[in-house]
């Protein structure tokens, strides 16, 4: 594995050295003085941590908005489930606009006239690197006055899938209002689930093979309204007040075929399951300029709510009605999330130096009613994170020096968690020529266990097969290197990079021997993880234009997970995407591919979702009709199965038929006039996600 990946790199490397050296990027203004520049063609430039965009006239007219810009992008696309854009990498990702943590609907209450240019963080600044692995600034001009208004609707015509939004904002003086929503429903009757449990327990051979046919479904509904006001060069302050509205359920009949060494029975039974919470969030922003050197700012936000969860699940002997398992949980969680953040920029001559603290706190309160009883039960989750970074060039060189301290404080039912993290960064780039970049990356960090790993609830999986969390769990601790070389010219647009990641203390998921006769399926901290390999990302335009365009994300990649135990569990995996697009006029088409494969999580291996997806889309005048299929000739599916070293042998197989060359038809409406003012906001933050099982 390691001898194909470094010369699969050395290969593509000598490609693109051997193309010809042609400048085809601009100079990129400080992002304090936005300039009205005319772009006659769409242009990179690269940076240790980021690349800078610029579009032509073409691609400026032919988009609707900013968020069909952003497809553009070489590692961006749509992603076509929840129409909204995504890195073709994987990973998290933040939008902001000049600045401003943004949603998807303010990208589209952008118009593609106002875009000067937009940035492209794949390397994340200090304030950001724990909340996303991606950060995209989109950055405009702006006026005094002006509104703009929309509305979408992307539904299928024969099952439950529909996206809808609309958004509106007005801008007077220094003074901008924002409304939005969204909704996001789902209601497929016809998921199809085949799972295998075959395990020796007390010196018999057992074996539990499950066919089980759900309906479910889920409604996710957002609320927002915004209030800025911007005093130019003096000072800017938002007020956000966000709701978000989730439920989702799932209702499922089966039969199984339960064996005990020769001994086989009939078994039917049904699962049901479901959640909701209702959120609402404040978010307080202020920033003040001290100075021509000099800002300071503050970001505060506050959530309270209840998270609403319940699993019924029986199991019985079909022939006798005798019962094999009857579970029952229902979980109340009341939460209270808070964060804070100070930071402050100064601007020196040779570069800039920025310093923050930030802390962020989850109070939870469980009632819980599962298979060992009642109980009720307080945990905290507590983050401080102080951080200072350089960032500056010299000729052809740039940098970034950071250095960071993390204390993560985790307070559980049974047991408490404190521990403080040095946590260095260093970005290093090179520019070969204009348009050849050699970047290095390095950082150390802590990375906390999520809520359901810490959690002290049990559910029952199958006969003799429990789930449970483990409140005694410590944090991963990552080092990550990344040494990544760009080319770009009116062609291509291309990225290689080599990366190495170790986890000390990795989390993982495994079945042990339970205290109730059977297994149970919980965490524990390995020993270590390491997973390298190499990324090819990009993009290739044959003529030079948007006529054709192949984007491709090619990730050979070597994964290891070294047990409790010292026991070795080691897997590879050539990761994949494509997406074949064209624009012609009003018109344009995507179609987006990808072959899965098995990736190690826990004490499995997973595929990533299928793809197989075609989209048309005509604009014309402020009307845009879309029409499309998701999952051609193929219903979505998704495989589990369980590693040689488990104690359990389990698979599983899920497919939802619903969605199988599912046809859809979409119809959006989008106004402006004017343009609305936007401030640079340089924190941005969102409190911890609803806690469930």
């Amino acid at each position: 594995m390691k001898k194909t990946i470094y010369t699969m790199f050395i290969l593509c490397g000598t490609f693109m050295l051997a193309q010809e050296a042609k400048s085809d990027t601009a100079e990129v203004s400080n992002t304090k003085e936005i300039q009205e520049v005319i772009v006659k063609a769409q242009r990179k430039k690269q940076f240790a941590d980021k690349a800078v965009y610029t579009f032509d006239k073409e691609a400026l007219e032919r988009a609707r908005y900013a968020k069909d810009l952003l497809q553009t992008l070489p590692e961006l696309q749509l992603d076509p489930v929840g129409n909204t854009i995504t890195s073709t990498k994987g990973g998290t990702i933040l939008f902001l606009i000049n600045g401003v943590e943004a949603t998807d609907l303010q990208i589209r209450s952008v118009t593609p006239g106002e875009v000067v240019k937009v940035e492209y963080y794949d390397i994340p600044p200090a304030r950001w690197a724990t909340r996303a692995d991606t950060v995209v600034n989109i950055l405009t001009r702006s006026t005094e006055t002006g509104y703009v208004f929309g509305t979408e609707v992307f539904s299928a015509l024969n099952t439950g899938f529909i996206n809808g939004s609309a958004y509106a904002n007005y801008t007077k003086g220094k003074n901008n209002f924002g409304l939005e929503y969204s909704l996001s429903l789902r209601d497929y009757n016809d998921r199809r689930v085949s799972s295998i449990y075959d395990y020796q327990l007390n010196g018999s051979h057992y074996r539990s093979d499950e066919n089980r046919k759900d309906h479910f479904g889920y409604t996710f509904q957002n609320i927002a309204l915004r209030y800025t006001r911007m005093v130019p060069d003096d000072y800017a302050f938002q007020a956000k007040l966000n709701m978000d509205i989730f439920s989702r359920f799932s209702k499922g009949v089966g039969q199984s075929i339960f064996t005990q060494d020769n001994l086989g029975e009939e078994h039917s039974m049904f699962k049901n399951n479901g959640s909701d919470y209702m959120i609402p969030k404040l978010d307080l922003y202020y920033s003040k300029k001290m100075g021509e050197k000099d800002e300071l700012s503050i970001n505060l936000v506050g959530s309270h709510y209840t998270t609403n969860t319940s699993e019924t699940a029986k199991e019985w002997i079909t022939a006798s009605g005798l019962s094999v398992y009857d579970n029952d949980m229902m979980l109340k969680a009341k939460q209270t999330s808070f964060v804070g953040e100070l930071a402050h920029v100064h601007d020196f001559k040779a570069g800039k130096l920025s310093s923050g603290y930030r802390i962020s706190r989850s109070s939870i309160s469980n009632d819980l009613n599962n298979l060992t009883g009642y109980s009720q039960y307080n945990v905290n989750y507590l983050e401080q994170y102080f951080y200072t970074e350089f960032s500056g060039k010299v000729d052809q060189f740039s940098y970034r020096v950071g250095a960071g301290l993390t204390n993560i404080h985790n307070k559980s039912a049974e047991n408490i968690f404190d521990e403080w993290t040095f946590t260095p960064k260093v970005i290093l780039g090179y520019q070969l020529k204009n348009n050849h970049n050699l970047r290095f990356t390095g950082s150390y960090s802590p990375v906390s266990p999520w809520s359901n790993a810490l959690s002290s609830n049990v559910v029952q999986l199958a006969p003799n097969i429990v789930q449970r969390g483990n409140p005694f769990l410590k944090s991963q601790q990552v080092f990550s290197n990344n040494l990544t070389y760009s080319f770009n010219n009116k062609y291509f647009d291309f990225n290689a990079a080599l990366f190495y990641r170790y986890t000390d203390r990795i989390i993982n998921q495994y079945y042990v021997l339970d205290e109730s006769g059977g297994y149970a399926l919980t965490y524990e901290n390995g020993k270590s993880g390491q997973r390298y390999g190499i990324q090819l990302t990009g993009s290739y335009k044959p003529f030079g234009n948007n006529l054709l365009v192949v984007k491709a994300v090619i990730t050979p990649t070597s994964e290891m997970v070294k047990t409790s135990t010292g026991a070795l569990i080691k897997n590879d995996f050539l990761g994949n995407y494509f997406v074949l697009s064209s624009e012609y006029k009003a018109f344009s088409l995507q179609y987006q591919f990808n072959i899965p494969t098995y990736s190690l999580s826990g004490a499995f291996l997973n595929t990533n979702e299928n793809q197989n997806n075609i989209f048309i889309r005509y604009k014309h005048k402020n009307w845009t009709f879309s029409t499309g299929m998701y999952w051609m000739g193929m219903p979505s599916e998704y495989k589990t199965k369980s590693l040689p070293e488990s104690l359990v042998d389990y698979k599983i197989h899920t497919q939802i038929m619903n969605n199988k060359s599912m046809f859809v038809l979409g119809l959006s409406y989008d106004f402006s006039k004017g343009k609305k003012t936007e401030i640079q906001k340089k924190l941005n933050n969102d409190t911890a996600p609803a806690a469930t099982f």
